[in-house]
């Protein structure tokens, strides 16, 4: 049995969750409404505030979609009650990174600016504190979408080996290379 599928999903106060029909999963709380759909082949049932998926038989198929369905309603409902936020960090000297009218600004080391406007259900805010790096915050109520966006900005400039410079994830480690030698 997938542990993972077989978890329960406890629904917080606030939060209601509708099964339609052919197995849309929409959730209502109080950061919005989110709805995604299922396989077909899986139940979704609703008792006392807690959301179980059921798989119908042991085939292969089914047991890999049972902890993907259910990690895909727990998604919906931390995203109406919590959200998600990426923290993107932006290093090298001279680039920037702010906010206007909702579009991120950034200055990259290329010739000119970058503006990139995010989809809707995603903000972005930018944070310059002085002798830090600037700091760019993905927030929304869609899990992949925060995800997608926040990978997006990054292939802008990703970071490169030698001097560290780029945007990156504030978790992440960039492995950093010794550069060349001079010959004697």
């Amino acid at each position: 049995m997938s542990r993972i599928g077989k978890m329960p999903v406890s629904l917080p106060e606030g939060v209601e969750v509708q099964v339609q029909e052919n197995n849309v999963v929409v959730a209502k709380g109080p950061r919005g409404v989110l709805g995604t759909t299922i396989d077909p082949d899986m139940t979704v049932e609703v008792k006392d505030g807690v959301l179980t998926v059921i798989r119908p038989t042991e085939q292969k198929r089914h047991r890999a979609s049972h902890g993907l369905t259910r990690a895909l309603l727990q998604n919906l409902v931390t995203g109406v009650t919590d959200g998600y936020r990426k923290q993107l960090e932006v290093i090298g000297v001279g680039y920037r990174a702010e906010v206007k009218n909702g579009v991120l600004e950034l200055a990259l080391g290329f010739s000119h600016p970058i503006y990139f406007v995010p989809p809707e259900g995603v903000t972005l805010a930018a944070q310059t504190e002085r002798g830090q790096a600037p700091k760019v915050f993905v927030e929304g109520n869609d899990k992949q979408l925060v995800g997608q966006v926040a990978a997006k900005i990054r292939a802008l400039r990703p970071p490169e080996p030698y001097k560290g410079k780029g945007i990156r994830y504030s978790d992440e480690f960039v492995r950093r290379k010794a550069g060349k030698t001079a010959a004697r």
